[in-house]
């Protein structure tokens, strides 16, 4: 699992990085966003995938932190993936318990209510930040 984590890390960093997806496809965009004026959760993730692909991770944090953050843990993967198929390391695993698991959810469910507040804010009240 670890292994395809890592390509498509790869292949999505690598489009990212040279191929401009968001100017070449002419349907390209949020719907949810084009309807409501609102951005949905996943908005700004083309715009974060191109700034951390081009080293532009403040940017890139400003727009979805989270997004960030998954970006940074796909380009962590492309090096695990590198490391384990050229060198035979060994790839970590991870075990929680059932309560473990839960707090994780909890977490999970809490970051991304706080970045999609960010990114709400950031997009439709940007006043607020200055």
């Amino acid at each position: 699992m670890s292994d395809l984590l890592g390509l498509v890390g790869l292949v999505g960093l690598l489009v990212a990085r040279y191929i401009p997806v968001a100017r070449i496809i002419p349907f390209w965009g949020c719907a949810f966003r084009d309807q409501t004026g609102w951005p949905c959760l996943g908005c700004g993730l083309t715009r974060v995938a191109d700034r951390v692909a081009h080293f532009q991770f403040a940017s890139a944090w400003h727009v979805n932190p989270l997004g960030t953050v998954g970006a940074f843990f796909f380009a962590l993967m492309v090096v695990v993936t590198v490391l384990h198929l050229v060198f035979a390391m060994p790839v970590p695993r991870f075990e929680l318990s059932d309560t473990e698991w839960q707090r994780v959810r909890l977490a999970a469910i809490g970051l991304i209510l706080i970045n999609y507040a960010w990114v709400v804010v950031v997009t439709r009240f940007p006043y607020l930040l200055t």
